[in-house]
């Protein structure tokens, strides 16, 4: 799906959990893409979020590709159960998965687009070998766990050689930042090689949905 279109993917984490049938369909209104959702099981990361139930809940709230970042501890287990809840577009890290080309030959069985995740710590040459399989890379910008952190300035070094190894390949891949993206970085996001721009208080947080959405697409 890679193209010369930044997408945005409004992030879930971000957004008031009382009100997020609301939440999602204020946001496609607004101009989002994507909707971004944070799964996260306490283990691989130190928070809780939301399961497939919740997912499911939300599909008939909007006609947006719902983007389902799985940070948790063995994904193939629960895979099926996201895909069958609605999910579009799976991701699993790279750290989390016993088996990252099983995990994304699991996620394309099921007919959803394949990511794969590194935390920012992570060498790029841990996915080198699966580049290929891949319908998207996301690289995290901040440690995985909470939202509201601080952009990590090396992520916009780790997109650009992403991108280099993408285009060596000959690979048409979506490249995906997730983690302090706001519309004051969105631009050097966009010029590292980033196609799909993650972002979650800069949305929620701000006072117009749609005004936020566009500047961080530029």
């Amino acid at each position: 799906m890679n193209n010369n279109k930044t997408l945005v993917a409004p992030s879930l984490l971000s957004a008031d959990f009382s009100q997020l049938g609301e939440e999602v369909r204020a946001v496609e209104k607004a101009g989002a893409d994507w909707i971004h959702i944070d799964v996260m099981d306490g283990h691989f990361v130190p928070n809780l979020t939301i399961g497939p139930m919740i997912i499911k809940s939300l599909k008939p709230h909007t006609s947006l590709p719902f983007d389902v970042h799985l940070m948790i501890e063995d994904p193939d287990q629960y895979i099926p159960e996201f895909a069958n809840a609605g999910a579009d577009i799976i991701t699993v890290h790279v750290e989390a998965s016993r088996s990252p080309d099983r995990s994304v030959s699991l996620i394309k069985s099921l007919g959803k687009r394949a990511g794969i995740s590194l935390n920012p710590s992570t060498g790029l040459e841990t996915i080198e070998n699966i580049l290929a399989e891949v319908n998207m890379v996301l690289i995290m910008s901040v440690n995985p766990g909470f939202g509201g952190q601080s952009f990590i300035d090396s992520s916009l070094d780790r997109a650009v050689e992403l991108k280099r190894m993408v285009n060596d390949l000959g690979l048409n891949i979506d490249i995906e930042i997730d983690g302090g993206i706001k519309p004051g970085n969105a631009a050097r996001v966009r010029q590292a090689g980033a196609n799909v721009l993650v972002a979650g208080s800069a949305i929620f947080g701000s006072e117009d949905y749609k005004k936020a959405i566009s500047e961080i697409r530029g």
